[in-house]
């Protein structure tokens, strides 16, 4: 079996239970064809680039997959049809990271007040090249 990232993102309107209950219904299809859904992340309601379907917000959730190439057929079909779903992709990968991705990496290390911008100046790097003035 190959292993898969598939990322959806819902319409801003629904409410957290409604994009579990696609997350649900997504790990349901997988399983329902042999495949196995090994980690379900939910990144929460984020801002989009630019306006699709007249949402400027949407609910991100990733989901590891380990299944047959036809599963994930089967997945995206139904996922096309669900009109509460705005975008979609899933993609191939050797294998699946293990720990929190980088987007929930990202969000903790926020909390901890220490972005990746305060982990690089602590040396009292100015982020300029060249000596001193």
């Amino acid at each position: 079996m190959a292993l898969y990232e598939h990322v959806f993102l819902a319409r801003q309107d629904l409410a957290q239970a409604q994009v579990d209950a696609l997350a649900e219904t997504a790990t349901k299809i997988i399983e329902d064809n042999k495949g196995k859904v090994v980690k379900t992340e939910t990144w929460g309601l984020r801002s989009l680039a630019y306006r699709i379907a007249k949402n400027r917000k949407a609910h991100y959730v990733m989901l590891e997959i380990d299944a047959p190439a036809g599963v994930v057929a089967e997945l995206e079909r139904q996922t096309q049809i669900n009109e509460d779903v705005i975008r979609y992709m899933t993609v191939k990968v050797d294998e699946l990271e293990q720990g929190p991705t980088v987007m929930m990496r990202k969000g903790q290390d926020r909390e901890r007040g220490r972005g990746r911008r305060d982990r690089d100046d602590a040396g009292g790097n100015t982020g300029f090249g060249g000596g001193s003035e």
